[in-house]
């Protein structure tokens, strides 16, 4: 079995408070994309393998890597066999567009096809929300506005459809954890809910990620990507997540030779 996790933006990203776990509780509105990695699953009379081809995966424990996490959650309740499971990465780490969190979504959804397990993606979701708060998301894979930890989600009807988006990832490491430690939660006056609403034309005024302010001054290349959009001609742009990547919505397809030819580009009608 094949399959194509996609990644995802971020329109707008306010920290509104700490919580007493230690996480962040957040309002955002996720976005999918069709920019993704692709995941092979195949039965195994042996051991769980994982492979990966791609970009260059860090080696570390198996047990923290977030395909190997969704099938454990599923073999302990279902007992179904081991699997070969290769992973080729194209969404690039550390981006703020959820590459990591969508494998282990997408996984989860190929175990329950591929074995017949019978669950809702009510159940997919408790099952994701344990690997990570955006890993929700990718069940459903629509358009919502985010709350909480990112994990509790309200389906938006936002039509970008015919927008055409330039993601530009300029291959900084952001620390998100770092970043959230720096930041000063606080509730904002009106709701994204309520903004995302307004004209795209509107939302360079009205809708901000609180991780720019954090993250631009210590990274003045990524607020320089942001600008740079917005020269040439980006109805809106901004970071997405906790960055490092940085995204422009434009009216019509442009030419992007010149300008970003020394960082990963992704581009494709919304």
């Amino acid at each position: 079995m094949i399959s194509f996790p996609n990644a995802k933006i971020n329109i707008g990203l306010n920290i509104t408070e700490k919580r007493t776990d230690g996480f962040h509780n957040i309002e955002t509105v996720f976005y999918p994309i069709k920019l993704s990695d692709i995941i092979e699953i195949n039965t195994s009379p042996k051991e769980f393998k994982y492979t990966n081809t791609g970009l260059a995966i860090e080696e570390g424990k198996l047990e923290k890597n977030l395909c190997y996490k969704a099938f454990q959650l599923l073999q302990k309740d279902f007992n179904f066999p081991n699997v070969n499971l290769h992973l080729h990465k194209v969404i690039p780490f550390g981006s703020g567009l959820g590459g990591g969190s969508s494998d282990a979504s997408f996984t989860l959804k190929m175990f329950n096809e591929l074995f017949d397990l019978g669950l809702k993606n009510t159940d997919l979701i408790k099952y994701a929300e344990q690997i990570g708060s955006d890993c929700p998301i990718f069940i459903e894979n629509n358009p919502a506005f985010a709350t909480e930890r990112g994990n509790v989600l309200n389906t938006m009807n936002i039509n970008l459809k015919g927008k055409y988006l330039v993601l530009i990832h300029p291959g900084i490491n952001v620390n998100t954890g770092l970043s959230y430690s720096k930041s000063n939660p606080k509730i904002p006056k009106l709701s994204l809910n309520k903004l995302i609403e307004e004209p795209i034309k509107n939302w360079k005024s009205t809708i901000f990620n609180d991780f720019e302010e954090i993250i631009f001054p210590e990274f003045p290349e990524i607020k320089n990507i942001k600008e740079r959009l917005y020269d040439l001609g980006a109805e809106y742009a901004s970071m997405s997540g906790s960055g490092s990547s940085v995204y422009g919505i434009f009216n019509m397809k442009i030419n992007l030779k010149e300008s970003f030819s020394e960082y990963f580009i992704w581009e494709d009608y919304l």
